[in-house]
């Protein structure tokens, strides 16, 4: 079902929430060792059609969202995600996919090409032995050339490493990525979600506490969260209620004041980026959350 209820929220209401995440699909090539949502080959583009996933946008907007992030899984390979792109910049919205980079069709790289939109992608060492050893696929070679392919054509591109410790090459990769003219990269640890958790049932503890608070997330089957890490409290879905209701409901409201207190208010994020931690935000403005996929 696809919701078109009316919108009627006060300004501060629409203003509140700046970036929705679109979780498009848990389908990947890879199956990297953190994944926070367990995305792999196996995965699915869930219950939510191109239909859906429109009015979605359309509500987003009318809502006062300006930045929407396509992330997954790995976002290219819905069905619709040209699409999806494409209607989301026609509509004013700033766009950026997080994409591993491992298969770039032509198609994808005309998209990655428009105006409006911002390009994302991980990068764990420069050695292809312990790049490939996260990712669970000979994928250093690929994502190496297209980092350097996105630079050249002249995408805006930043970059996130993954440190997950046992002597990783974080600053070979962080070298590695500015010789090839990456000049936004950011460094951030492991978050024990998903795959991330070594099968350990998800804590509220370990969120950084700012979820919710200008952003939420919406998973392949319609169900809203404070963020992508905190998939499993869902507070409502797409195809049952609308867009607004959801993000200012009462069940986001406790969701947040849940996190805030298991999280002692949040405001504690130990990334080392140098001070330009802003993963969670597609573009501008910044934002001081790093989710990673």
């Amino acid at each position: 079902m696809t919701v078109t209820t009316t919108i009627e929220t006060s300004t501060a209401e629409q203003t509140r929430t700046r970036l929705l995440w679109l979780d498009l699909t848990r389908k990947c090539q890879l199956q990297c060792t953190h994944c926070y949502n367990a995305s792999g080959p196996d995965g699915s583009h869930g219950t939510m059609t191109r239909e859906d996933w429109l009015s979605v946008l359309d509500q987003a907007a009318a809502y006062g969202v300006r930045n929407i992030q396509f992330i997954g899984g790995e976002p290219t390979m819905h069905p619709n995600f040209a699409d999806l792109v494409d209607h989301a910049l026609t509509i004013g919205l700033e766009v950026e996919v997080y994409s591993n980079l491992v298969h770039v069709s032509n198609e994808c790289w005309e998209v990655f090409q428009r105006k409006g939109l911002t390009l994302a992608t991980s990068y764990y060492s420069d050695q292809a032995e312990q790049h490939d050893a996260v990712t669970s696929r000979r994928t250093h070679a690929r994502t190496r050339t297209n980092i350097e392919r996105a630079v050249g054509l002249g995408i805006p591109l930043r970059v996130g490493i993954i440190d997950g410790g046992e002597a990783q090459r974080v600053a070979e990769a962080r070298s590695d990525l500015e010789g090839l003219g990456v000049t936004r990269i950011g460094v951030d640890h492991v978050r024990p979600f998903g795959r991330g958790s070594q099968e350990q049932a998800p804590d509220m503890a370990n969120l950084c506490g700012r979820c919710g608070t200008g952003r939420a997330a919406i998973s392949p089957t319609g169900d809203v969260s404070p963020c992508v890490f905190s998939g499993w409290m869902g507070v409502g879905n797409v195809k049952t209620s609308s867009l607004a209701t959801i993000l200012s409901g009462a069940d986001m409201k406790r969701a947040n004041t849940s996190i805030r207190a298991a999280t002692m208010g949040g405001g504690d994020d130990d990334d080392d980026d140098g001070g330009n931690d802003d993963e969670c935000s597609p573009g501008f403005p910044g934002s001081e959350c790093t989710p990673r996929n």
